[in-house]
C-alpha cells in the first residue's frame, strides 16, 4: 500500500504542474472547463493525495480520480488546441 500512496501523489503533481503551464484560452478552445477550474480540480486531489495516508480511503481514490481524468482526458485535448491540430 505504501509503494501505491507512493506512486499516487507523483501522478497528481504532474498533472497539477501541467494545468499550471497551460495558456488559459487552451481550456475554453479545447471545450473543457476553465484553467482555475482545472487549477482547483488538481491541486485539491493532489493535496489530497498527500494528506489521506493510504489508497484504501475514498478521499484518496477521489484525489487520483480527479488527478487521471486530467491526464487522460483534457490533456490530450488542451495540447492539440496548442499544437495547431492535424489537418
Amino acid at each position: 500500500m505504501l509503494i501505491l500512496w507512493a506512486a499516487g501523489w507523483p501522478v497528481g503533481a504532474f498533472a497539477f504542474v501541467h494545468a499550471a503551464m497551460q495558456r488559459a484560452d487552451a481550456y475554453t478552445a479545447a471545450d473543457k472547463m476553465s484553467k482555475p477550474a482545472w487549477l482547483g480540480i488538481t491541486g485539491g486531489g493532489l493535496l489530497v493525495l498527500i494528506v489521506f495516508q493510504g489508497p484504501g480511503t475514498l478521499f484518496w481514490i477521489a484525489g487520483l480520480v480527479a488527478a487521471l481524468v486530467y491526464i487522460v482526458d483534457v490533456r490530450p485535448k488542451v495540447k492539440e488546441v496548442q499544437r495547431g491540430g492535424s489537418w
